[in-house]
């Protein structure tokens, strides 16, 4: 991966966060920590 694409989908993601921050509260981001913590606590139990 270049610099360049980097710092795209750095700036995608940094936009999206913000998007959801001004819309929806962090709803969004809070569900998907909630559903990361989720899969950590599978992988581990797996492993």
């Amino acid at each position: 991966m270049t610099n360049r694409i980097a710092f795209v989908l750095a700036g995608v993601i940094a936009l999206v966060v913000l998007v959801d921050l001004a819309l929806n509260g962090g709803s969004a981001l809070l569900f998907l920590a909630r559903k990361m913590i989720d899969l950590i606590a599978l992988v581990s139990f797996w492993r």
